[in-house]
């Protein structure tokens, strides 16, 4: 590296830092697609505890090593109303150290085992052919590239160390911790990962770059800027799922000004305590996150208060997403409880109308702000629809008649469908708009007028589908399903315009058409789920053949 201009330097590390960020995202993906399932269903069992809740964070995160996405699911938990507030701050804490152990074992001389995680996790990414053995192979590739970017930033930094004016520079730093504390959150707010900014400062540290006093400045910055990614995330979420990633950041507040304030105690002792720069950097990231969580674990359930009283939930006029009609009082009633249910399907019925709606004008005007209203709808629909769920289970189901087991099935069921067609037009529908949009396509006018058609066509299907799930009306029933011919009559002409627009041999009719019958297609599926709520029904009424398949020999 020696000889190497400034600039060559400076291009150097910036490509070393990307190779650090993206070996940490590969990591992290592989070890999510791995053991995704598995990380979240431990995540879900700490419920029952602050010590649990504790030790199901820190082992989740210790695998994903990424406490951001670990505060991205606790959040999602207790906005949904899945999880205490409590609990969720103690996964939090534990979330926090489990994202210092990896630092732990960096902090040491890993020299022997970059060639050999590259080695195995090369081997491994092109021999595995199961998913989870391939992922974490990929897995173990990244943390050598993590390794192997270090060692390359450390050997970038090493003639830079001798640089009288960085020396200048770092000097005007180390003087006030403050700024080294703001700059490092602000490295590690980008990187959304205090591991890869954490890792930054370890290479600065350890070639002499800054100081000790600099150094602790910075593994604070770091472990405050990561508590932002969680909290951006959560502005446009419910007050229950802001008050968690609030609270990480208070903790990480107090525990900033806490550092700030000890670092002339704290700066000899982490001279004597580490021989090596770097293995200073890692325990004393280690330690303050794990005196940190010792320090709010006992008085979290006032904590919880506090911040329930900041964030109080809305009135229920103006939260959308929060249930209309489950009185937990009506449970001792399960028949009232069960009407309270229905209810409350009907208004999920009401958001799915409205998200039709909507949806249709995300593909008429160029406006993404309609993509993301459906978005939102789509988040309120899936909110009801858990809290149905939890509602319907907490029924004294023993109680209930033979006659309202029926009606309960037939809740469920038409909640079930509901919430499919949510997840179709906010996955599907609204994806191809956004795309439309990005692409800055337009629809032809008759394709415009057909979708809608075909938009009023299931908004008055779902119209008669409440009918009959009020009136139990069997002739409406029976319209419902034989007006799904219609919807596949669609989806033929979509599909002979597309080939008649293929033989044409133009790219952009060809992608448009394309569009079209992927459309055609989603509104298809949204009539079957609205059919899919009368088959109960006419099953009932002996109305509905069992398979449409005719027997061997008719």
């Amino acid at each position: 590296m020696t000889g190497q201009t400034p600039t060559q330097i400076l291009l150097a590390l910036a490509g070393e830092v990307a190779l650090l960020l993206w070996s940490v995202q590969l990591v992290t993906a592989g070890v999510s697609a791995a053991f995704g399932s598995r990380l979240r269903a431990l995540l879900a069992t700490g419920l029952d505890s602050r010590w649990r809740a504790f030790g199901a964070g820190l082992m989740v995160t210790a695998g994903l090593q990424s406490s951001t996405a670990t505060a991205m699911m606790i959040a999602s938990f207790s906005g949904a109303g899945l999880i205490a507030l409590a609990p969720a701050l103690a996964m939090m804490l534990g979330a926090n150290v489990g994202t210092t152990l990896i630092v732990q074992f960096v902090g040491f001389d890993t020299s022997i085992f970059v060639p050999l995680l590259l080695l195995v996790g090369y081997v491994g990414m092109r021999r595995f052919g199961r998913l989870a053995a391939n992922e974490m192979a990929k897995a173990l590739f990244g943390l050598g590239l993590m390794l192997l970017s270090l060692r390359l930033m450390q050997g970038t930094m090493a003639p830079v160390e001798h640089s009288q004016v960085l020396r200048t520079v770092l000097g005007a730093l180390s003087g006030d911790p403050l700024i080294a504390l703001l700059l490092a959150a602000v490295l590690s707010f980008a990187a959304h990962s205090s591991l890869a900014a954490i890792l930054v400062v370890m290479s600065l540290a350890a070639t002499g770059v800054v100081g000790t006093q600099t150094m602790l400045a910075m593994v604070l910055g770091c472990n405050l800027g990561t508590a932002l990614n969680p909290l951006v995330q959560a502005l446009n979420g419910n007050a229950a799922a802001r008050r968690v990633p609030v609270g990480n950041l208070a903790n990480r507040i107090l525990g900033c000004a806490a550092g700030l304030l000890l670092l002339p105690v704290l700066t000899p002792i982490a001279e004597r305590f580490a021989s090596h720069s770097a293995q200073s950097a890692a325990l004393f990231h280690l330690a303050f996150n794990i005196v940190m969580a010792l320090l709010f674990l006992v008085p979290l359930p006032a904590f919880a208060g506090v911040l329930t009283r900041l964030l109080p939930d809305p009135a229920p006029e103006a939260d959308p997403s929060r249930p209309r009609y489950l009185d937990t009082a009506a449970l001792t009633t399960p028949t009232l409880a069960l009407a309270n249910a229905t209810r409350e399907v009907l208004h999920m019925a009401d958001v799915v109308d409205a998200m039709l709606k909507t949806s249709l004008r995300a593909f008429e005007g160029d406006d993404p702000a309609r993509v993301a209203e459906v978005s939102r709808a789509d988040d309120v629909l899936d909110n009801l629809y858990n809290q149905i769920q939890l509602y319907v289970g907490a029924i004294a189901h023993e109680t209930l008649s033979q006659s309202d087991e029926h009606r309960l099935s037939e809740v469920l069921t038409l909640a079930i469908n509901l919430e499919h067609i949510g997840d179709i037009i906010e996955k599907n529908l609204m994806q191809m708009a956004g795309k439309r949009i990005r692409d800055q396509r337009r629809l032809p006018e008759e394709a415009l007028a057909r979708i809608a058609d075909t938009h009023d066509r299931l908004r008055d299907h779902l119209r008669l589908a409440l009918t009959v799930f009020i009136s139990q009306d069997e002739a409406t029933a029976r319209r419902i399903v034989r007006e799904k011919e219609t919807f596949r009559e669609l989806e033929r002409e979509a599909i002979e315009a597309h080939l008649a627009e293929m033989r044409t041999g133009s790219r952009e009719a060809v992608i448009v058409s394309a569009l079209q019958l992927d459309i055609a297609r989603d509104l298809k599926r949204i009539d079957a789920h609205i059919a899919a709520t009368v088959h109960g029904l006419l099953e009932q009424r002996g109305a509905l053949m069992g398979s449409r398949l005719m027997r061997a020999g008719e």
